[in-house]
């Protein structure tokens, strides 16, 4: 009876878990590039201070940066979809892409800003980057602990 009782707490656990998860997923807007654009250029005036003009000559980079992302975005989304995994050299492009882009655009924000703003952007770079590998982390541990339970749920059927 207290093994009956055991299993179902964990299975309504469970289920609980999943829909909570899966609800999460579906809360988040699907805004347009000019929408995603605006809200950086209003978080980066809040935080470097900028002024109309300087608004003015980043909205293009930035719209720029938001489309190739959202196109490069829905490739990786077909090529998921198909189930193709990109090969070296497609990552090497892709990558090689990614720094050229990186480059670009800190060149272009070192003329727009001035000192003290480039020194902000640079250090809100860095804490970005610092938190992208960091949840990149979460995401890998996650993965090989849920690896690790299909393991072990194969292994107790098997028996």
């Amino acid at each position: 009876m207290k093994n009956l009782a055991t299993i179902l707490v964990f299975v309504f656990a469970v289920t609980f878990t999943t829909q909570a998860q899966k609800n999460r997923k579906q809360k988040r807007p699907n805004l347009t590039t000019e929408q995603h654009t605006n809200l950086a250029i209003k978080k980066m005036t809040l935080a470097f201070d900028l002024s109309e003009k300087q608004q003015k000559q980043i909205k293009p980079i930035l719209m720029a940066q938001i489309t190739e992302r959202k196109a490069a975005m829905e490739k990786r989304k077909e090529a998921r979809k198909n189930k193709q995994k990109p090969t070296a050299d497609e990552i090497y492009t892709m990558q090689n892409k990614q720094l050229d882009n990186r480059i670009m655009i800190k060149n272009k924000m070192k003329d727009i800003l001035n000192k003290e703003q480039f020194e902000k952007f640079e250090k809100m770079q860095k804490r970005r980057k610092m938190m992208a590998m960091k949840k990149m982390k979460q995401r890998k541990e996650m993965m090989s602990k849920k690896r690790k339970m299909k393991k072990r749920r194969k292994m107790k059927d098997g028996k």
